[in-house]
């Protein structure tokens, strides 16, 4: 990923999705390009057209706080768009997120008892530590259970990137499978930003362009968010249908990952479907199974 092709794409895919109208522009006539044009960002921003044209270029090394707010401001980035373009102008500066220390996290958490012996502690939701290239290092029992067909039997580290993108079986699991698929892209697109050289990230990314043609796209939009908090809802091949409030946690013992958990309204049939996956998983998943999903 070059930092000055992912500066120039954003700016340009935030621009074009602007109409004069949104920004409180004359559209006039003779509009030639989608949304506004350079100059209008700049008009916007106050700066000139052509410092303008230099960071839409990619380049953005040096770029001052103010001037960054200012575009923010002109191309109406929300605050996962703002944080994303504060991400790459660091990452131009050379001081992006370490690698080093996400990769350092990882290995650390899936070893780490007490972080296994928390998870454990939640029975009554699905809950599972994920790393910023979505891999399902633990889970309590109940989330073994609820991603079974996502952990499966490969041995290899859970993914839920390429579960979503790979994975025939994701089509039924994820109901709402396209509003899955464009979050955890843009999930992946944050992480990216933060970090352009890392190549654990690039692989996967690269990976999954490949072989997914839908990634591709999603990928090319240079869409970004944040998970936080809301509502998903899921099939699980033995629970049925399933609606679950989720929230994410960051775990600051170990940057970069982050502690979900998915619970069900109190009283809720979904609730009931939750407890009647917790008994199936207790019946079906050995201890040896279970030392092999979070190991």
């Amino acid at each position: 990923m070059d930092n000055r092709a992912e500066v120039r794409e954003f700016l340009m895919s935030r621009r074009a999705r602007l109409t004069p109208e949104d920004a409180g522009i004359a559209a006039g006539s003779n509009r030639r390009v989608a949304g506004l044009r350079r100059s209008e960002v700049a008009l916007l921003a106050d700066v000139s057209v052509e410092y303008y044209a230099k960071l839409e270029r990619g380049s953005i090394a040096g770029a001052s706080a103010s001037v960054l707010e200012s575009v923010a401001r002109a191309l109406r980035l929300d605050d996962t768009e703002r944080a994303h373009l504060f991400d790459l102008a660091r990452a131009a500066d050379g001081i992006p997120t370490s690698g080093r220390l996400r990769k350092r996290a990882t290995a650390q958490a899936g070893a780490r008892l007490s972080l296994q012996w928390a998870l454990e502690a939640i029975t009554e939701g699905v809950a599972f530590v994920r790393d910023p290239y979505q891999n399902l290092l633990a889970t309590n029992a109940l989330g073994r259970a609820f991603y079974s067909r996502v952990i499966g039997d490969s041995g290899r580290t859970p993914n839920l990137a390429r579960f979503q993108f790979l994975d025939p079986a994701s089509r039924d699991f994820y109901p709402d499978w396209e509003q899955f698929g464009e979050m955890c892209v843009g999930i992946m697109r944050a992480e990216a930003g933060r970090d352009p050289h890392d190549r654990t990230m690039q692989d996967l990314v690269g990976e999954l362009s490949t072989r997914s043609e839908t990634f591709r796209a999603l990928w090319g939009a240079h869409n970004v968010r944040t998970h936080g908090s809301g509502t998903k809802r899921f099939h699980h091949p033995v629970a049925g249908e399933l609606t679950l409030a989720y929230e994410e946690l960051a775990i600051t013992a170990e940057p970069g990952l982050v502690l979900m958990v998915y619970t069900a309204e109190p009283g809720s049939p979904s609730a009931e479907r939750l407890r009647l996956l917790a008994s199936w998983g207790a019946s079906e998943h050995t201890p040896t199974e279970r030392h092999r999903t979070t190991s």
